[in-house]
């Protein structure tokens, strides 16, 4: 080819397409041209090249380079390409692949491509093999835990091929539960392993697990066992297609549980008809059981109604009223006659009294007693004209003495009254006391020194506290 006629200008824009950079460069090295084609190669500072040694622009590794490419002859037919570097303004280091043609006057011509690009292409070549490297190892780290745990397992667990049912692989545990456990478990199909009756079964089993990914259940026979198993299915993907993990777990046959004596028989048959109401519940006042005049109390239709259900709900004063049962039972002390209201379904009032124990086996539990305050309310005048009126002998002070005094003091005897009934209910728990009485722990501690209640020992107690 002839470019013998080749306009400068022309010439000047087929380097900058087939170059990055091209360099003019004299006999003795020297850089007379510089031309760059892109404009990245501008932040290099190729134009403060001019007048240079080339050698001099380059790496100290590359200047053995840069001796071969100024050798380069006129005739030479075999032009190679060098990679070289230059230092960049930055710090840092610019990889640019040269070669050279000899010009007429003993001058040079420098090609040369930038290869940060392909620098570029390594450098995500190499994160990409050194990521590949430790997905790897972190897959072997993976299946190293998986083989210690599947080896490991007391439980009997099987890998099986989801289309062909052959076994891919199996545990000590399973091979432990097969009878014939001598045989190659490995590649035989899961179904020869179980009994006729079975087969069919754990074969839709698969199937459901299969279709709707879930983990699928059933009892199965193993082929020479006469004890029934639970099998489980659960199917997960893999390259090779799906497949099912298979666990297999020996049933324990039911304890036969004692018969109930006759014992037990008439005192069951007694609690659900006992006249007065019954209930059953844990520590925490859920109601366990509840017998029928019980379930009359509350006006109720149905177990359902109150079984699951906190029996301070049904109490009038809740909290207060469970608070002094719950104290009471919890330290095992029996309540007797604790009088207060119940609501029933309806939302009428009852008054009521209660008797509980706290039972310690089979599981901590209360057992309470609801008696009707009515049915002991007094029926006929006579009886009630026989009761004692504690205030009959207010009369004979009439006359005697100001009615503010002696309602003064009636005022303060009742007080007394209704802070020993309180004591007496709670056990003697001063905060229990004061809520039921609803009062403040404080003034009830200013009603105890009125009244003198309160022991020299209390009194020490509660000028320390």
């Amino acid at each position: 080819m002839n470019f013998s006629d080749l306009e400068a200008a022309t010439f000047h824009q087929l380097l900058g397409v087939v170059s990055d950079v091209s360099l003019v460069i004299s006999a003795h090295g020297i850089i007379e041209d510089v031309s760059t084609g892109q404009d990245t190669m501008t932040t290099l500072g190729c134009q403060s090249w001019l007048g240079k040694r080339w050698i001099d622009t380059v790496t100290s590794e590359s200047k053995k380079k840069i001796e071969d490419l100024l050798r380069v002859q006129t005739e030479s037919q075999n032009l190679l390409w060098r990679h070289v570097n230059h230092p960049t303004p930055s710090g840092g280091e610019a990889a640019i692949q040269y070669i050279t043609v000899a010009l007429k006057g003993n001058k040079f011509l420098a090609i040369g491509r930038n290869l940060e690009r392909l620098a570029e292409l390594q450098r995500r070549l190499v994160e990409t093999q050194q990521s590949m490297e430790r997905d790897f190892l972190r897959l072997r780290h993976i299946e190293a835990r998986y083989r210690v745990l599947f080896e490991s397992s007391p439980e009997a667990v099987l890998m099986l091929d989801a289309h062909s049912y052959r076994l891919l692989e199996a545990n000590a545990g399973a091979q432990l539960m097969f009878k014939d456990a001598g045989k190659r478990l490995v590649g035989r199909d899961f179904r020869e392993c179980l009994e006729p009756g079975s087969q069919g079964e754990v074969q839709s089993l698969l199937r459901t697990a299969l279709a709707t990914g879930r983990i699928e259940m059933c009892s199965a026979t193993l082929l020479g066992s006469t004890f029934p198993i639970t099998l489980s299915a659960t199917v997960f993907r893999q390259e090779g297609g799906a497949q099912f993990l298979v666990r297999l777990t020996q049933r324990e046959l039911p304890a036969a549980s004692p018969a109930p004596n006759d014992t037990t028989l008439v005192l069951s048959e007694l609690m659900e008809h006992f006249p007065d109401g019954w209930l059953l519940t844990d520590t925490s006042g859920t109601v366990k059981s509840v017998n029928e005049e019980g379930m009359a109390l509350l006006g109720l239709t149905a177990t359902s109604q109150v079984l699951g259900q906190s029996l301070e709900r049904w109490l009038i004063r809740g909290a207060v009223d469970w608070g002094v049962i719950n104290n009471s039972l919890k330290q095992q002390k029996p309540l007797r006659n604790f009088a207060t209201e119940v609501r029933t379904l309806s939302g009428m009032t009852l008054p009521v009294e209660i008797s509980g124990v706290y039972l310690a086996k089979p599981e901590p539990l209360f057992v309470m007693f609801v008696r009707d305050l009515n049915r002991r309310l007094p029926s006929s005048t006579p009886t009630t004209q026989s009761v004692p009126n504690p205030f009959a002998e207010l009369s004979q002070f009439v006359g005697r003495r100001p009615i503010k005094d002696i309602v003064g003091d009636t005022v303060d005897t009742i007080e007394r009254m209704c802070i020993e009934s309180a004591l007496e209910l709670t056990h003697n728990n001063r905060a229990s006391a004061a809520e039921m009485l609803g009062l403040s722990r404080q003034s009830l501690y200013v009603k105890l020194r009125k009244f003198g209640i309160l022991s020299e020992n209390d009194l020490d107690v509660d000028a320390n506290t």
